[in-house]
């Protein structure tokens, strides 16, 4: 905990949702005065000028203080150059990176590369993903785009514009509508508004694991398990009430949303480390490419004192991360998860399967797990 990586956050939403204008807007909140902004430079509209203050090649500095590049290429040349200007002092000190996607953008690979990039894994880590969601128009955008439905689903932050626009009665029907399908989509995320600026920088930017400014851990906020059990109740009267009645303004949902899953399940007994790996390896293998989110902490049964916690997206996982200790009282194993077309009985089936320690998990492979300690 002592030299905590930099965070990562990603900022991504629909064509026309409002990203820019909230992007613009929380530039200028003291709390992201020490960060660095990447910007894909191919984005439907720049930052505002009024806020630079100067230029240096691709490197932009804001009013706010904040520093700002666009994306020349690849990604994770873009943040070694930034990383590395830092270190020479040719730019000045920032303790936290912002990556804004273009509107068409799938975040996973984004998150792909601040996860999985070895150079990058010791530096950064990532912190969450912010989706903004237009309110007059995001129900018809969530029925026509698949990377839409992606979007909301991968976020830790759901940010929703444009609800001042939505007067009267219809208005208010066309916000609740909104609202429910995000909560079914993702019941984890928390939801914030750019009315009356709800959707400030702390609260958006306080969703990692670790908290840098008081250097401890949240993962009850950070797995928010009982959120997705909360989600697993209201999809069960979605599903329900589908075969009865018509939903408001007769969105088809089942275009895109009802391949989208969340749900989460624990395990009392500790987990064998090599029944755990081969169990992971056998989810990326099986089920990687639709896998949006995962999160857990686990306990291994090397040493059930300090668990582990465990973040992926798609087919790609994050080094697992050795506790020196459980954050709180509850010492069970905690899986969340996120998916697209895989029903919960396949996951918690498979993940029973090899690690049942009673079944003889340990002889089915030689590996162990590899921990950071």
């Amino acid at each position: 905990m002592a030299n905590i990586p930099l965070p990562v956050a990603v900022l991504t939403g629909f064509l026309g949702a409002g990203k820019t204008t909230l992007l613009n807007f929380l530039l200028k909140d003291p709390f992201l005065a020490d960060a660095a902004v990447i910007i894909n430079e191919f984005g439907e509209i720049g930052i505002d000028h009024l806020l630079v203050e100067r230029s240096d090649e691709n490197i932009v500095e804001l009013a706010s203080g904040c520093l700002c590049c666009t994306i020349r290429g690849d990604l994770i040349v873009t943040i070694h150059d930034l990383l590395a200007r830092r270190q020479r002092g040719e730019v000045r000190p920032f303790n936290r990176i912002l990556i804004e996607t273009t509107g068409l953008a799938d975040p996973a690979p984004v998150l792909h590369a601040v996860m999985s990039e070895p150079s990058l894994v010791a530096a950064c880590r990532l912190e969450g993903v912010i989706t903004v969601v237009d309110a007059v128009n995001g129900m018809a955008t969530l029925d026509s785009h698949p990377e839409a439905v992606k979007q909301v689903a991968v976020a830790d932050r759901i940010v929703l514009t444009k609800v001042d626009l939505l007067v009267g009665r219809e208005g208010e029907e066309m916000l609740f509508a909104i609202i429910g399908r995000l909560r079914k989509l993702n019941p984890a995320a928390r939801l914030l508004t750019t009315h009356r600026n709800e959707a400030t920088a702390e609260r958006l930017f306080t969703m990692g694991l670790f908290d840098p400014k008081t250097k401890t851990l949240d993962v009850q906020g950070w797995l928010s398990a009982e959120a997705y059990v909360t989600g697993e109740k209201r999809g069960r009267r979605h599903r329900q009430d589908d075969h009865g009645h018509r939903h408001v303004h007769d969105h088809d949902v089942s275009r895109h949303d009802e391949h989208i899953r969340s749900f989460s399940f624990t395990e009392t007994n500790p987990v064998s480390p090599q029944g755990l790996e081969l169990f992971m390896e056998l989810l990326k293998s099986y089920h990687g490419s639709n896998l949006l989110r995962m999160k857990a902490i686990v306990r291994v049964s090397d040493d059930p004192s300090r668990p582990v916690v465990l973040h992926g997206v798609q087919h790609v996982f994050h080094p697992p991360v050795r506790l020196q200790a459980w954050p709180d009282a509850d010492e069970r194993t905690r899986f969340v998860f996120i998916v697209k077309d895989i029903e919960r009985s396949m996951i918690e089936k498979l993940f029973r399967a090899f690690t049942d320690q009673i079944g003889g998990s340990e002889i089915l492979t030689d590996k162990t797990l590899s921990l950071k300690r």
